[in-house]
């Protein structure tokens, strides 16, 4: 039963980077989870989407206001483009690159429409990391030794 679990997370993984919601940062990490912390994975994903949620509120927030602090978004950009590049959230990614440019040219209007697409791809990918959690946890319960191979299958 776990090795077909093992088949279908890897499957279900590989169509995420096949259809570019996650790239290979996100194969990567997986190859650093092992025996010794089996839930590494899990922990980083589960603090990406707290963290990113946080984010977009945040700048939503910012960008509900009479006068826009831009400079006040940058930290936040950052953040969260620095993050969902490290977890390999591409298209999160793709759009917190375009809210960056738009913040750079202080185009309220082209924020908006960047958080707007970066809120969607957030929801995307968020969506599709509860499906990869509760894969994993499954495979966890039946005693599946912690080592997440996925990565390193597709890596080398």
């Amino acid at each position: 039963m776990a090795e077909q679990g093992r088949r279908m997370l890897r499957s279900f993984v590989l169509s995420l980077y096949d259809e570019g919601i996650l790239n290979v940062h996100f194969l990567e990490l997986q190859t650093l989870q092992d025996e010794n912390n089996p839930s590494f994975v899990i922990e980083v994903i589960r603090s990406f989407v707290h963290d990113a949620g946080i984010i977009i509120v945040e700048l939503n927030r910012f960008l509900s206001e009479p006068v826009v602090d831009f400079e006040g978004m940058g930290s936040f950009s950052h953040q969260i483009k620095g993050s969902s590049s490290s977890i390999g959230a591409h298209l999160v990614n793709t759009a917190c690159v375009e809210f960056q440019q738009a913040l750079d040219a202080n185009d309220r209007e082209g924020c908006i429409r960047a958080l707007n697409r970066m809120n969607d791809e957030y929801q995307r990918v968020r969506a599709k990391f509860h499906t990869f959690i509760q894969m994993e946890e499954s495979l966890q319960s039946y005693g599946a030794d912690g080592k997440s191979a996925i990565g390193r299958e597709v890596l080398n």
